[in-house]
């Protein structure tokens, strides 16, 4: 399965894009507002691809996925939809991380929209979540760019953490923002 936006291809990661992966990893400024905030070293990071191969076995429609540019075939970042666990419940959370030589370009926007239209219209979800933590400002724009709102505050991982939600169905039944326009194709 791949998704695609405007100037996005999603697509699963393969070990040739493991460097790509550690770059971001191992990159303070990358990982300062992700989990606790350490960055990774070389097996670390190795493990944590790991980790996406297993997510991608245990649920083929959803797991991170590497975001290419369309124009020329340049890793730009991941995104893709996760399956969290909040207080005891079941999430699926919209997450997206672009490398930083591409902040500002709207690309972080891009990705969530799509995985926002894919999640709600193709595979039938009735909500969706994005963890943030609370000083990640380009996050929360992004998760309110794409009609979530701000539900909460938790604690994971040792870190608070802003819970971000949309509902499929809207007050009175209406439908929630997201027009279905992600593009997807099955393998």
């Amino acid at each position: 399965m791949h998704i695609q936006s405007d100037r996005l291809q999603f697509r699963n990661y393969t070990d040739e894009d493991f460097q790509f992966l550690w770059s971001l990893l191992a990159d303070p400024e990358m990982i300062r507002y992700i989990g606790k905030g350490q960055t990774r070293n070389k097996s670390e990071a190795l493990e944590f691809l790991y980790w996406i191969y297993r997510s991608y076995k245990e649920n083929p429609k959803s797991g991170l996925m590497l975001l290419v540019r369309k124009e020329d075939g340049k890793r730009i970042g991941h995104a893709g939809l996760v399956a969290q666990t909040i207080e005891g419940i079941d999430e699926l959370e919209v997450g997206y991380w672009v490398a930083k030589e591409f902040w500002g370009q709207g690309y972080a926007k891009e990705a969530a929209e799509a995985l926002r239209d894919y999640g709600l219209h193709q595979l039938g979800e009735k909500r969706l979540i994005s963890l943030i933590q609370p000083r990640n400002t380009a996050s929360h724009k992004v998760a309110q760019h794409i009609g979530m709102t701000i539900e909460k505050e938790v604690i994971l991982s040792g870190q608070n953490v802003c819970v971000y939600a949309i509902e499929k169905e809207g007050q009175n039944g209406l439908p929630a923002i997201g027009n279905g326009k992600a593009v997807v194709k099955q393998d």
